[in-house]
C-alpha cells in the first residue's frame, strides 16, 4: 500500500500537470455518482492528509466539490497528454476519468474509494485522522498525546493507527522501531514517543524533499540496502550482522501486520505466536 509520502508526492505531480484547468468532461465510475458531471468546473488543488487524496473544484454558480480517493493496495492516477490514450486492457479499470480543455486526461485506476462531497464536508471523511508531519497544520504535540492514548498497545501496531498519526505505513513503521532501538511489540509506554515523532516527521519531509531519497532510509540507494529492516528477512542486519526475521501478516488483523525486525538492535518482547 502506498504510504502517506508516496501520496504526498503523487499529489505534488498532479499539482504540477492540472492545477488551473478546467474540466471539459468528466465520468465517475461508481455508482453512487455514476450521473455527477464536472464539466466546466476548475480543478483548483489536490491535496493530501495521511494516505487521502482531495482533489478540490470549484464551479460557477455551485458549492465547492472535493472528489476524495485513495489509492489503497492497487489504485493509481495518471496524466495522459493530448491525443493520448489508456492501453485497451486497462479500460475496465477505470474508476474516474476527467479530461481538460487543454487536451490532458487525468485517469484514476483501480480506485477503491471514491466520493464527490463538498469541499465544507472534507472533515466527514478525513476528521478521524490524526496529525499528518507533511501538512501545514502539522502538530506534533497533538500526535505524541494521540500515541500515548492506549499505552499498553504494541508500538507498531500504535504508529500504523491512523487515527493516531497519518501517514505512516508498514515500511516507515518497521523503520522506525528499528532506528529507535525497540522491538515492535514494545508497549508504547516504554518509549520516548516524542523523540519517535521527531523521527517520524523528519524521515517523511526528506523522503519527499530529497531527490532520489524517496522511502530511502539508509541514504544508501544501492538495491537491497535502501531499507535497514523492512524487506530484509533472512539477510544480515547492516548494523549488526544478525539475521533479519520477519514474521507474516495475519489477515483481517490490523494489528498483526507482516513486521520485520533485528532481535540484537531492537531488544524487548517477542513477537506473538
Amino acid at each position: 500500500m502506498p504510504e502517506g509520502d508516496t501520496v504526498y508526492l503523487l499529489a505534488r505531480r498532479l499539482n504540477a500537470r492540472l492545477r488551473g484547468q478546467s474540466v471539459r468532461r468528466s465520468d465517475l465510475r461508481v455508482p453512487r455518482h455514476a450521473t455527477a458531471d464536472l464539466a466546466g468546473a476548475t480543478l483548483v488543488t489536490t491535496d493530501t492528509h495521511g494516505k487521502h487524496l482531495l482533489t478540490r473544484f470549484t464551479l460557477p454558480d455551485h458549492d465547492d466539490l472535493t472528489l476524495h480517493t485513495h489509492l489503497r493496495m492497487d489504485g493509481s492516477w495518471t496524466v495522459l497528454n493530448p491525443g493520448k490514450r489508456l492501453p485497451r486492457n486497462l479500460v475496465p479499470d477505470i474508476r474516474v476519468l476527467l479530461e481538460f480543455h487543454d487536451g490532458l486526461s487525468a485517469v484514476g485506476l483501480k480506485l477503491p474509494v471514491v466520493e464527490l462531497i463538498p469541499t465544507a464536508s472534507e472533515k466527514d471523511v478525513i476528521g478521524h485522522l490524526g496529525p499528518d508531519p507533511l501538512r501545514a497544520d502539522w502538530d506534533a504535540a497533538e500526535a505524541v498525546r494521540r500515541l500515548g492514548q492506549d499505552p499498553d498497545r504494541p508500538l507498531a501496531a500504535t504508529l500504523l493507527d491512523q487515527t493516531r498519526m497519518a501517514g505512516l505505513g508498514n515500511l516507515w513503521v518497521n523503520e522506525l522501531c528499528f532506528l529507535r532501538g525497540h522491538s515492535p511489540w514494545t508497549p508504547i509506554h516504554d518509549v520516548d514517543v516524542p523523540a519517535l515523532v521527531s523521527l517520524a516527521a523528519r524521515m517523511l519531509r526528506f523522503s519527499v524533499n530529497t531527490p532520489g531519497a524517496t522511502q530511502v532510509t539508509t541514504g544508501n540507494t544501492r538495491r537491497g540496502e535502501q531499507h535497514w529492516v523492512a524487506g530484509r528477512a533472512g539477510r544480515p542486519c547492516l548494523r549488526c550482522r544478525t539475521t533479519i526475521q520477519v514474521v507474516a501478516e495475519v489477515s483481517g488483523d490490523p494489528e498483526r501486520r507482516r513486521t520485520w525486525w533485528c532481535p540484537h538492535c531492537q531488544p524487548g518482547p517477542s513477537a506473538p505466536a
